[in-house]
């Protein structure tokens, strides 16, 4: 436990997490306080006073936010750096999954980073507006985001203290390596993951095309339960060129170029904007066309750096693994 708490990644990690927290817990105070006098018609001292207040929270905000967004992809690198010293872990899948906390923070943290990121759209639209007609629904949104981090942070604390560097991990290997068939959804055999991976990937490209937002958030989270299987099962297999390597975490490392973390953004980002499209129509009531673009551009990508990685090692091997 000693170790883990004065790895050097650990300390950055925290000491960051911590002064978000704290211009949150600011941002946040400042926040309740607005949101209840805020009237943007009205012409009095006090609401020009809350106007200039807000201006000040809503840089707070963003700031944070967007320094939060880059802390889970550091988050996921000093995961990989810490298998160097927990025994048995050879990659950020033995570290994750050290304790009970891994897995729940790692789940609670891209939850997080889809609420941010339906945060940032709507302040973009807010301040576009010149009369912030989505103050208060934004900032209504932090307050939900800021509950979140509180967890969250307690989370991190609870998690990076859990980790022993006494006992054995389970490493990737095993972790990943159930036999085709039986680690798969619905039961499926690699070849029909792999029809349904491409069948839902054109189906997907054509709902934001007729931008149909219900369907769209539908067939992007299934896409998405769909996708890791296929990258993890399949597609990883190329990226390391090894049949039974099977790992989420260790395309992150230098080894493969950090390829891992394009993939995963890509999806991600591909996902998370046919899932707001939805989200943001239900609470604006009005369509978002340029996320339907965005999510085919960044599902498109992701399927292209999968795919090219197959093509790739049939091209050099003349066989398929």
């Amino acid at each position: 436990m000693h170790n883990i708490l004065f790895s050097n990644n650990v300390i950055v990690f925290l000491f960051i997490e911590t002064l978000i927290l704290i211009l949150q817990i600011i941002a946040f105070v400042l926040s309740l306080n607005i949101v209840k006098l805020w009237d943007f018609k009205s012409n009095t001292s006090t609401q020009y006073k809350l106007e200039k207040r807000a201006y000040l929270i809503i840089l707070i905000i963003f700031f944070s936010i967007v320094v939060k967004i880059f802390m889970l992809p550091y988050f996921a690198f000093s995961l990989d750096k810490l298998s160097t010293i927990v025994p048995g872990a050879m990659c950020a899948a033995g570290v994750i999954t050290a304790n009970d906390y891994g897995q729940y923070l790692l789940v609670l943290k891209i939850m997080i980073l889809f609420f941010m990121g339906i945060w940032l759209i709507l302040n973009a639209l807010d301040i576009k507006a010149k009369d912030y007609p989505y103050f208060k629904i934004k900032t209504w949104l932090f307050i939900l985001i800021f509950l979140f981090i509180l967890f969250e942070y307690a989370l991190d604390i609870l998690y990076y203290t859990n980790i022993s560097t006494d006992s054995l991990v389970t490493c990737c290997s095993t972790i990943y390596g159930v036999v085709q068939g039986t680690g798969l959804p619905f039961n499926l055999d690699i070849m029909k993951l792999l029809i349904l991976f491409y069948l839902l990937y054109i189906l997907i490209i054509v709902v934001n095309i007729q931008k149909l937002a219900f369907l769209s958030a539908v067939t992007n989270s299934f896409y998405m339960y769909i996708a890791y299987y296929c990258v993890v099962y399949f597609f990883g297999t190329y990226i390391y060129e090894l049949p039974t390597h099977k790992c989420p975490f260790c395309m992150l490392q230098s080894d493969y170029y950090y390829i891992g973390y394009f993939i995963w953004a890509s999806l991600f980002l591909g996902v998370f904007f046919g899932i707001s499209s939805f989200v943001l129509e239900l609470i604006l009531k009005q369509n978002q066309n340029k996320l339907y673009i965005y999510s085919n551009i960044f599902i498109s990508l992701f399927v292209f750096i999968c795919s090219f990685y197959v093509l790739r090692y049939y091209f050099i091997n003349g066989v398929f693994l």
